[in-house]
């Protein structure tokens, strides 16, 4: 899972941890280590009510001969005799991460419970694999993320026979955004796109946001 905001209570350390079937709860461990203590269980009821998708994750080889890392959430009540629609979801960023948490924007439990397999790939400029990964892709936006995505696609269609792959859909937000609008004018590939907040136009977006670091560091300079 993943762990956040830990924080020094005595003795112990107390910490946030969710993960892809569960939202963040309440845990202790003593400082000098040993076994996690589980303090809080405040969606039992919530989570007895709902039927989750099982995760996985999986590697293919990417950009640059690279291993890339992606997650694979299978439907609701899945029937490994079925066939079904993918849910293509590209996280933002870049430097983000599809990890083994409960999104809180872009949860594919949402997709699972609606019967679409998710697939979410952690392309290079993602975090996780070291600050060489991440800085890959400075300058190059558009080149190795989407040769991740498209070789990531590919090696779960082949790796998950019950995928449908004549019925995938891309969507993504801020970054992942960007990245689906990059799509829509570079493949045929997918059946419908969905963009949220992604940037059309990165010269202009300098003008009218107060995040100046992504424009600076990644597009090498000012307009």
């Amino acid at each position: 899972g993943t762990v956040r905001s830990p924080q020094t209570a005595g003795d112990r350390i107390v910490y946030g941890l969710d993960h892809l079937q569960s939202p963040v709860e309440l845990h202790a461990i003593s400082a000098r280590g040993g076994t996690p203590l589980h303090l809080t269980d405040l969606n039992h009821d919530r989570l007895a009510a709902v039927r989750m998708g099982a995760p996985e994750q999986f590697t293919f080889e990417g950009a640059n001969g690279e291993t890339v890392h992606a997650y694979l959430v299978k439907p609701v009540d899945f029937d490994a005799k079925k066939k079904y629609p993918v849910a293509f979801l590209i996280h933002g960023g870049p430097q983000g991460s599809m990890a083994n948490d409960f999104h809180y924007r872009w949860n594919p439990q949402a997709y699972a419970g609606a019967g679409y397999a998710a697939i979410m790939v952690d392309f290079h400029g993602s975090t996780g694999y070291g600050q060489a990964f991440c800085d890959a892709i400075r300058g190059d936006w558009g080149g190795k993320p989407l040769e991740d995505l498209q070789k990531g696609l590919a090696a779960a269609l082949q790796k998950y026979s019950f995928l449908d792959g004549d019925k995938v859909a891309a969507l993504g937000a801020s970054y992942g955004g960007f990245m689906i609008n990059l799509i829509n004018g570079k493949t045929d590939r997918f059946d419908a796109l969905v963009c949220h907040d992604g940037n059309l136009d990165e010269r202009m977006a300098y003008f009218n946001t107060e995040e100046l670091w992504f424009p600076e560091w990644e597009h090498g300079g000012t307009p």
